[in-house]
């Protein structure tokens, strides 16, 4: 129950995460590069205090610099992703293509995946489709930068399974990604008072303690159980985008009742053969 509750927890700070990027780029007005150097740059700074203030520090090692990579390709991409798409629908394309990545890396890896989960994920893989399809007025290349991000989440993710100390690994990753991400300040448009308060907010609180949080989850889930528990966040960011006076259309509920479908058939008990 504990684990469960967690993780419940986890995928609200992951949803939360959504509805602000969306709140402070299209709503308040931040240009999106500026977004995700100020949300990296605030989750390093609470999750740097917080690992210095328990002794120890950061965990600098040379594997950080392809977590820092892959996080800081998750941050870009959500942030310009979410200047052309809804609430609901990124997080779906997000969650949808970390699903297939996570899923590959555990199959490559080794991991033994249940006929159950294999069935659930294929479901939940259709209520993209559905999404997705032709005539869905889904903006390219927000899908586009939206499934890069997705990349860049689920090898951020793969690679947090075997993380011994999650705060000092998430303080690394997020300090070293957020210099990766100073060039796109030369791409920068204007930065609103709302803006930069909401990028603070998704970063110190949703993304730095929440991706902590996820980092210390991870060992105990698994790969493929964590990949098909994630998406129940666009369910939760569609209802978060109501708030900012987005449209609940036919096709996001269809797609989100199909997607929470293969989460609920992917996560019921194996039986022992």
């Amino acid at each position: 129950m504990r684990l469960l509750l967690l993780t419940a927890l986890a995928m609200t700070a992951f949803a939360a995460n959504s509805v602000l990027t969306r709140l402070g780029v299209a709503q308040y007005g931040t240009a999106p590069e500026a977004f995700a150097v100020i949300r990296a740059a605030s989750g390093a700074l609470v999750l740097c205090l917080l690992a210095w203030a328990r002794g120890g520090g950061p965990a600098w090692r040379r594997a950080g610099l392809w977590d820092a990579a892959a996080l800081a390709l998750y941050l870009a991409g959500f942030s310009l992703a979410y200047r052309s798409l809804d609430t609901g629908t990124g997080a779906l394309i997000l969650f949808g293509g970390v699903q297939i990545t996570m899923f590959a890396g555990a199959v490559l890896g080794g991991e033994r995946v249940p006929l159950l989960r294999w069935i659930g994920a294929g479901v939940a893989l259709l209520g993209l489709a559905v999404l997705l399809r032709p005539g869905g007025q889904i903006a390219p290349l927000g899908a586009g930068l939206m499934a890069a991000s997705a990349l860049g989440w689920g090898l951020f993710s793969l690679r947090g399974r075997g993380v011994r100390d999650p705060l000092a690994a998430s303080a690394a990753a997020f300090a070293l990604a957020t210099p990766m991400l100073l060039p796109l300040l030369a791409l920068s448009g204007p930065v609103t008072a709302g803006g930069a308060l909401t990028a603070m907010l998704a970063g110190a609180v949703t993304s730095g303690l929440g991706y902590w949080l996820w980092y210390g989850l991870l060992p105990r889930l698994g790969a493929t159980r964590a990949s098909v528990a994630q998406l129940s966040v666009p369910v939760l960011a569609a209802l978060g985008g109501l708030m900012l006076g987005e449209a609940l259309t036919a096709r996001l509920i269809l797609s989100s009742a199909i997607v929470i479908g293969g989460l609920a058939l992917s996560l019921l008990p194996q039986r022992n053969p």
